[in-house]
């Protein structure tokens, strides 16, 4: 009974601390005028704005380069309707280049990358068995990360547009969830104290959307264990 109370309540206690803790650096740090700047530069561009955010997230995630700080920086410059977008845009163009990589130019080398991983035997079986289902679960659950599976997911036997869709549905949770955080951190970094009623509400509603994007992970994980994959 301990153990079940105790697991119901740390995705709560997850979600606080990660939303503390980002708005904690937001406002240590000079992030509003960080944000403004960038903000005036953006505008500046008009939509190339968009493209080029989105562009740059794509080549991180190609590149291996955990782009963590750019889903939140959506999130503070664009809001959360925009910035979620983006994000799915640079995230789902930057999977799908590197999945397209791993079975072309980087096959062997990807080869060599998974060679011998037992994790990854597992779930190219799982995937030959329930196709986008697998890889579904897999963006849901933060089992592997998220930059190496992309390429690992190209020496699998799943299609290209399966792979593309399963991967932006799935990412969708997480990523609203962190667009979120980052835009509830810029309002509290930012806003005065006419604004702390809105900022408040923001800050709750990033904490429960963490704690919501934390279960449905926590699901996921459980269906891709059942599926032969331990994670």
């Amino acid at each position: 009974m301990g153990e079940s109370k105790a697991s119901r309540v740390r995705p709560v206690l997850i979600g606080l601390a990660a939303v503390v803790g980002v708005v904690v650096i937001f406002q240590t740090l000079p992030v509003a005028g960080w944000l403004s700047s960038f903000q005036d530069y953006v505008r500046d561009l008009g939509p190339a704005g968009y493209v080029l955010y989105a562009a740059c997230y794509a080549i991180c995630v190609v590149l291996f380069v955990p782009a963590s700080v750019l889903t939140l920086g959506a999130g503070a410059i664009y809001g959360v309707t925009t910035g979620v977008a983006i994000v799915l845009v640079g995230a789902s163009i930057g999977a799908t280049l590197s999945f397209l990589l791993a079975r072309t130019l980087l096959r062997q080398r990807v080869e060599k990358m998974t060679e011998g991983n037992a994790k990854f035997g597992a779930l190219d079986r799982a995937i030959s068995k329930e196709g986008a289902k697998i890889v579904f679960l897999v963006r849901l659950a933060p089992v592997f990360p998220f930059t190496y599976i992309n390429y690992a997911f190209g020496l699998t036997g799943i299609r290209t547009v399966g792979y593309v869709l399963a991967t932006v549905v799935g990412m969708i949770p997480g990523t609203f969830a962190y667009v979120y955080l980052g835009t509830a951190a810029a309002t509290a970094a930012t806003a005065g104290d006419a604004d702390q009623a809105r900022t408040i509400v923001q800050i709750g509603g990033a904490v429960a959307a963490l704690v919501v994007t934390i279960f449905v992970a926590r699901l996921a994980t459980k269906a891709i264990r059942e599926a032969g994959v331990e994670s």
